[in-house]
């Protein structure tokens, strides 16, 4: 007589109990003198780095002669019109039948000023995690004392260059029972509770068919059976038919390994700001352009900008490195910081066509198009940039 794994010691039901916690409860775990407010504060724990000292301040610069050196050829006729034709025909639903023969009434050029700032920054969060322990060494507090965590040194990434990478710290390893099977193994099926078998799906238990007086023949009259005597259509999906399931926490293993983790973030940080225009071009747009180089400082520390000619540029320094100190100090180490002011040529081409007048942008060195109502297309599905 099969003997049902309700009654099985060696399984425990663990039906009711929610996903596995990312660490056992703090008292199965010895404490670590150097971290023991991983045990009272959640188990986890963010590291405030080393103060590091500020870059130097900028010198005074002769902002004229950046500009002089720094002109933007002007957008032709023959230029607006080869950048339209170019823009139509990378699109599926657009004629170039307008783009050959409209005509150009005006153009109003724009030379724009984007600055940028961007703050390459390392952040720490140490945190218990584990692992199936399968008998492999482990390094303990026995071998040592863990170091602080920004002590550790690892290799940092490429400047600007996002990254997020974990470590286990060492002399941090501890092997205990498996919190959620209590060093079992498995435990009980949460589909069939342990019966290995699932409802009849043919008199849904009833042993017999709705209105037939008659035992139902796929179960034989049982309403459910066990595995090895039935269809595989009845034995339970979510265990096989077996009754139980391996510990999904440790594997089967029965004793998990215990280590504090080490999650380093580096985080490229943004700051972005074009200035005033009077042109009705998308400045999300303008924000990705691809412009010339007039100014580039890259420090461990930049300072703002305070005498450049359009003062917006100078406040928007002012208030992109303010906004990425207050963001960042509290949690992370700025490693690098590059600010730059780039000019961004825009033109607002006006031109006729079929008696009609419409509006073009085009914008950036490389002579992206923005267009407005362009008067030949074929369809609607088209997305307009």
């Amino acid at each position: 007589m099969d003997r049902d794994l309700s009654e099985d010691d060696s399984v425990v039901d663990l039906s009711f109990e929610a996903e596995s916690p990312l660490a056992p409860p703090a008292e199965l775990l010895e404490r670590l003198p150097s971290y023991d407010w991983l045990f009272q504060r959640g188990g986890q724990q963010i590291m405030f780095p080393p103060l590091e000292a500020p870059g130097r301040p900028l010198e005074q610069r002769c902002w004229s002669s950046f500009l002089e050196h720094s002109r933007v050829p002007l957008v032709t006729e023959e230029v607006a019109r080869e950048a339209l034709l170019s823009f139509v025909s990378s699109k599926c639903c657009y004629g170039s039948t307008a783009a050959g023969d409209l005509i150009i009434q005006e153009l109003k050029q724009q030379t724009l000023c984007r600055y940028r700032l961007e703050t390459f920054s390392e952040s720490r969060i140490s945190e218990w995690t584990f692992q199936p322990f399968t008998n492999q060494p482990v390094d303990g507090p026995q071998r040592g004392t863990s170091p602080r965590l920004w002590d550790i040194k690892v290799q940092v990434p490429p400047m600007f260059q996002e990254d997020t990478r974990k470590f286990q710290v060492p002399h941090s390893s501890l092997v205990k029972e498996c919190h959620k099977c209590h060093g079992r193994g498995r435990y009980k099926c949460s589909g069939c509770h342990g019966s290995g078998m699932v409802r009849c799906p043919s008199c849904s238990g009833a042993k017999r068919k709705a209105k037939q007086s008659r035992r139902c023949q796929m179960c034989s009259g049982s309403g459910r059976r066990r595995y090895e005597r039935v269809s595989p259509a009845l034995r339970c999906s979510t265990c096989s038919g077996r009754g139980s399931k391996t510990c999904a926490t440790c594997k089967g293993e029965k004793r998990l390994l215990h280590f504090i983790q080490l999650v380093i973030m580096w985080k490229n940080s943004l700051f972005e700001f074009v200035s005033e225009h009077r042109l009705n071009c998308p400045r999300e747009l303008l924000a990705k352009a691809k412009g010339e180089s007039l100014f580039k400082d890259e420090n461990t520390a930049v300072y703002p900008i305070v005498d450049f000619p359009l003062r917006e540029i100078s406040l928007a320094s002012q208030r992109g490195i303010a906004e990425h100190s207050a963001a960042l100090s509290p949690r992370a180490r700025v490693l690098q910081q590059r600010q730059t002011i780039e000019l961004i040529p825009v033109t607002e081409v006006h031109y006729w066509y079929r008696g009609q007048t419409y509006v073009y942008y085009i914008y950036g060195t490389d002579h992206r198009v923005h267009v407005v109502d362009y008067p030949d297309r074929y369809c609607f599905g088209c997305t307009i940039i």
